[in-house]
């Protein structure tokens, strides 16, 4: 089992380098100067190229990239001297622990990814995401627990009353509403509904994050500002449950040590709930994983028409001022989330199953 993680374990980060290459390449090709998003259009040719300078994007794009992965990695090497070197180790930029030296001027130290600082906040990109992330894994695991606790259910209901009225009527609603509707066009209508005409009944506004600040009582924690977030985002992983576990519960039924425990005269709800339901979640389980990490990368649209301030919303606002190492740093975080997923499935699966790890 050591050896079967320690495989998947080296795929992923052949992945992860993939795809910090991936990301440090498109994004340098992207049109746009960062000195002028940092001074301004009007700023002076000497002042546009003490920024190039201090960025290091006056350097060679091969140089660019190596420091780019130097401030990723945990293990990095740097100078000791010369502090207006890029391979400086700068206190004012990394927190670090001295492994071993590399002769009397370079040292191999041990520290915290540098994410580089946003052009328009100057801030560290590290900082603003650590802020957001928690919202969008809040927004993320609620939905995701909305879409599986009633995509189980209403999928046990229609495979139960398979051809019935209310499994066509739920079989309908998943595929044209869950399924079709994108996430904006859902996320503005339920808001319009729910938030603005509704507002009396339902108590919602349109828009709001989960902390909230008032001039008397301080920042406030709103719950009621993620039912429609939450909703909007666990619409299309929910139809994807109610057809996996229609079908599986189907696939289940027709087994036959099903028709012994029926024979034996088993209580019909004892067969469904302890011996079928039990068997037919490996495909709900996979899909569940797997729609957790893509629902904290796919909250993007959503926190925007919500005004949820997430990672997502980050994006966004970093999107329309131009500001690349915010963006960047998402994009890395999202992948870091779905490679760890994966890994967690993949051994969750060695150890459920021990025919996967000879694979």
């Amino acid at each position: 089992m050591f050896s079967y993680i320690l495989k998947k374990a080296g795929y992923s980060l052949l992945v992860l380098f993939g795809v910090i290459s991936a990301i440090f390449f498109l994004f340098n090709v992207v049109p746009g100067d960062p000195a002028s998003v940092i001074l301004g259009q009007r700023a002076s040719k000497e002042a546009i190229d003490a920024v190039h300078k201090d960025l290091g994007t006056d350097r060679p794009m091969t140089e660019q990239y190596l420091l780019y992965l130097n401030d990723l990695s945990p293990l990095s090497v740097h100078r000791l001297n010369n502090a207006e070197s890029l391979w400086y180790l700068n206190p004012n930029k990394y927190t670090w622990i001295p492994l071993f030296k590399l002769g009397s001027k370079t040292t191999c130290v041990l520290k915290y990814p540098y994410l580089r600082k946003s052009y328009i906040s100057k801030r560290r990109v590290s900082e603003i995401l650590g802020d957001t992330l928690p919202e969008t894994a809040v927004l993320a695991i609620t939905a995701m627990f909305f879409s599986s606790l009633f995509g189980i259910l209403l999928g046990v209901f229609s495979a139960l009353r398979k051809n019935s009225i209310f499994d066509r009527t739920v079989f309908v609603l998943s595929t044209f509403i869950g399924m079709s509707a994108p996430s904006f066009f859902a996320g503005l209508l339920l808001a319009w509904l729910f938030g603005y005409v509704l507002k009396d009944y339902t108590g919602l506004t349109p828009s709001g994050s989960l902390y909230e600040f008032d001039v008397w009582e301080g920042r406030t924690l709103q719950l009621s500002n993620l039912i429609l977030p939450a909703i909007t985002l666990g619409l299309r992983p929910l139809s994807i449950i109610i057809q996996l576990t229609r079908s599986s519960i189907l696939d289940v039924l027709s087994q036959d040590y099903i028709r012994t425990a029926r024979a034996k005269g088993l209580p019909e709800r004892k067969v469904i709930f302890k011996h079928a339901l039990k068997n037919a979640m490996n495909p709900v389980v996979t899909a569940v994983s797997g729609w957790l990490a893509g629902l904290m990368a796919g909250a993007v649209f959503v926190e925007k028409i919500f005004n949820w301030k997430g990672i997502g919303y980050a994006v966004v606002e970093a999107l329309n001022n131009n500001d690349l190492p915010v963006v960047m740093g998402a994009t890395l975080v999202f992948a870091v989330i779905f490679i760890v997923m994966n890994i967690l499935v993949d051994i969750v699966y060695g150890l459920l199953d021990p025919r996967v790890r000879v694979n």
